[in-house]
């Protein structure tokens, strides 16, 4: 069992690879989580983690993080992909992920509609919220990726 993580950050990032793979693989590497290991996890945020922007997580590390992320190979479009994180005044947190076809602004409107929808349904107060979206236009084969890693 894992224990409940204390740190968190958000990162968002884009890349071109020759491959699906190597594309979001090169993705996370710019995204600053390209050398752990990521376990996906639904989306609460631990009462009382605190944001750490400069978090530096051991490489191999088994890592709860909540994601988003889309990859195309169709030359010219325009991909992104969001991450948000709605805080209440004293108890857990909600993360909310997107990716799509779609530009940057739109993907952030999305997560800030889904925060607060995610509050109303839970009866609780939102009183901030961080988002961080990134979008790419394709050049071969591209992925848009956003995720929120926590860490101990």
């Amino acid at each position: 069992m894992l224990p409940t993580p204390k740190k968190f950050f958000l990162t968002a990032a884009s890349a071109e690879g020759q491959s699906e793979l190597t594309a979001f693989d090169n993705a996370l590497l710019a995204g600053r989580i390209g050398n752990i290991n990521l376990i996906r996890v639904s989306s609460i945020l631990p009462p009382g983690a605190e944001y750490d922007p400069d978090l530096s997580i051991p490489p191999g590390s088994l890592v709860p993080t909540a994601y988003g992320y889309i990859i195309s190979d169709e030359p010219g479009e325009l991909i992104a992909a969001a991450v948000g994180i709605g805080f209440s005044a004293d108890t857990f947190g909600v993360i909310m992920e997107f990716a799509g076809k779609c530009s940057q602004k739109e993907a952030e409107e999305r997560i800030e509609a889904m925060l607060r929808e995610a509050f109303a349904s839970r009866g609780m107060e939102l009183v901030d919220m961080k988002i961080a979206a990134t979008e790419h236009r394709v050049e071969k084969i591209g992925c848009a990726l956003a995720a929120v890693p926590m860490w101990y």
